[in-house]
């Protein structure tokens, strides 16, 4: 397979995962914080911000997050990179450019999406639209996995995919974690240990469509312990890293079935991040939360830049 080729399917699935994990953010914080228990949570400002953070992009002054801005440039700025607009547009991009590796079925349901995104009003989003937007997109990507799990061959173009999106769904919940904690220390409310029992702990669940599995393996309401280690740790969760790290590795063995690797390839890095992973608890990870999410970020960024090197440098 070409290079070029292999790169346009690995960040195919990267767009898709991104665009799903910025819709469903931008819905469950916005509409959640009708349901906050203190008024710093309620606050448009703080969801704004909260929003803001979590693409990258916040204003240097407060008084600078305006809501349509935030919304629009989240939601269908051509202009920003982050928007989900963008994400679905590179999406189609890079199926257009493999096109004889995508099926019919999964062609159709993308370039459907992609006319959807592009006709819709900014007016109507701004003003009463993020929700039907915002739901339709996370309805979306969820067709176009399961287009691709039902319409390709699982062989080396799945593989790639897959590996795209396992890649992307772990960056992002290591994102979310990271804007939520921050969100937890600001939103003190009037309960006992207010960043442990932080009602942020709950809006981060369901930011990762997580909350009903928390609660069933729990039994118990979300706090900062459950949250951190079913997110991070469990390997049974369809959103945590672990479980990522798990589909990350066997991925790999598919791209390339070498049993011997060199210490500084891709497929090292992979496996030994998932060994750390394996054996890590939530109470180390508690003692500098911070910390150990640049840590992860630093080595998803390390993994990646690696498969660039060994597989899609063209």
């Amino acid at each position: 397979m070409l290079a070029r080729v292999a790169n346009n399917l690995f960040w195919m699935g990267r767009y898709i995962e991104r665009a799903e994990h910025t819709a469903r953010f931008m819905n469950v914080n916005y509409f959640s914080s009708l349901d906050a228990p203190n008024k710093l949570s309620q606050s448009r400002k703080f969801v704004l911000q909260s929003i803001a953070t979590m693409v990258g992009d916040v204003p240097k002054k407060e008084k600078d997050l305006s809501e349509e801005d935030i919304i629009y440039n989240v939601g269908l700025n051509p202009k920003k990179p982050y928007s989900i607009f963008n994400c679905i547009k590179y999406a189609r991009e890079n199926a257009n450019t493999s096109r004889d590796s995508m099926s019919t079925e999964f062609y159709e349901s993308i370039n459907k999406f992609y006319h959807y995104v592009n006709d819709f009003p900014k007016e109507l989003l701004i003003k009463s639209g993020l929700h039907d937007f915002t739901t339709h997109v996370i309805e979306q990507t969820s067709i176009l996995r399961g287009r691709i799990r039902s319409t390709l061959l699982h062989d080396e173009i799945y593989a790639l995919v897959l590996l795209g999106i396992n890649i992307e769904r772990a960056t992002q919940i290591i994102r979310i974690i990271k804007t939520k904690h921050e969100d937890a220390q600001k939103a003190l409310g009037g309960y006992s240990k207010p960043i442990e029992n932080s009602f942020e702990w709950t809006t981060l669940l369901k930011c990762c469509e997580s909350y009903d599995m928390n609660r069933r393996f729990y039994k118990k309401t979300p706090n900062q312990n459950t949250t951190l280690e079913f997110l991070l740790l469990n390997p049974n969760c369809p959103r945590s890293v672990m479980n990522s790290l798990n589909q990350i590795q066997n991925h790999m063995a598919t791209i390339d079935s070498l049993k011997e690797r060199d210490k500084a390839s891709a497929a090292f890095l992979v496996g030994k991040m998932r060994a750390e992973y394996e054996f890590k608890t939530v109470e180390e990870i508690e003692t500098d939360v911070s910390k150990f999410i640049d840590y992860t970020l630093q080595d998803l960024a390390n993994i990646c830049t690696k498969l660039d090197y060994e597989y899609f440098n063209y």
